[in-house]
């Protein structure tokens, strides 16, 4: 929920956050929705179809409601627009979640883990690599990232002034699969490893951090009043519902079976 959920989380921060310093902030807006829904419907849903996803007490008590609590939180927020004091209080909302988090994972700790010894495996079988080759690692990947975004957002304006599409809806379908398919590799690839508990934390993780930090870069930005009534209406509903279905399908057999994950799939799709 922490590491993954902001990793994966980069792309929707930097679209967003460039749509609305371009003025565009039904995109920015758009991708946060559409993000979470295809996180809980589209990735959850083929995730589940991979493996049987099992969910842990832990994570039922503590991220599923922060979960919930941030989305309903971004989607009064993003009513007319999220204005420079809502940013703050989405940021702060973020803060409050994080700590959460971290002291809930501080009191489950680590005993009768093999989390330590993983670790150490994983660092003595490990190439060390040189701390030059590491910064140009991330230099590379950060200069992706952002002529990506760049190009994701310049390409959805163009697109929706083509096709005469608002810049919500193109924010919500295209731009939001684009920005979601690190969660998408994410996900599959825990699944395929057994290791449930990643796969959940990726798309809970990075929900709250689309709705609170993302959210929070949208305001901060000034793009200004958000006028996109299906985007702010329709696609909030959209986004809420999902979420609530997500939610139940975590919380009824502390699983997502394949039947559950069919189901989820089949609500994003519809």
């Amino acid at each position: 929920a922490l590491v993954i959920g902001l990793g994966t989380s980069a792309p929707e921060m930097l679209v967003s956050g460039l749509a609305a310093l371009q003025g565009d902030p039904a995109v920015g807006a758009g991708n946060i929705v559409g993000s979470n829904i295809a996180n809980l419907g589209l990735i959850l849903g083929i995730a589940g179809l991979v493996g049987n996803i099992s969910v842990t007490d832990a994570t039922l008590r503590t991220e599923v409601p922060l979960v919930v609590a941030a989305t309903v939180a971004f989607a009064l927020a993003v009513q007319g627009g999220v204005s420079v004091g809502e940013g703050l209080a989405l940021l702060a909302g973020l803060v409050g979640a994080l700590a959460v988090v971290v002291r809930r994972s501080r009191a489950v700790g680590t005993a009768g883990t093999d989390l330590e010894e993983d670790v150490e495996d994983f660092l003595a079988h490990e190439p060390r690599r040189s701390t030059g080759r590491l910064v140009a690692a991330l230099a590379v990947g950060l200069g992706g990232i952002i002529g990506g975004a760049q190009a994701l957002v310049g390409g959805a304006i163009e697109v929706a002034d083509a096709l005469d599409l608002s810049g919500g809806l193109v924010g919500m379908t295209l731009v939001a699969v684009g920005t979601s398919v690190p969660e998408l590799v994410t996900a599959v690839a825990a699944v395929r490893a057994g290791e449930d508990e990643l796969v959940v934390g990726n798309v809970l993780g990075s929900n709250l951090f689309n709705c609170l930090a993302v959210g929070a870069v949208v305001g901060l930005a000034g793009a200004g009043p958000l006028d996109d009534t299906t985007l702010t209406t329709g696609g909030v509903a959209l986004m809420l519902g999902v979420t609530a279905v997500a939610a139940a399908a975590l919380a009824i057999g502390r699983r997502v079976t394949r039947l559950e994950a069919a189901g989820l799939l089949a609500t994003y799709l519809v």
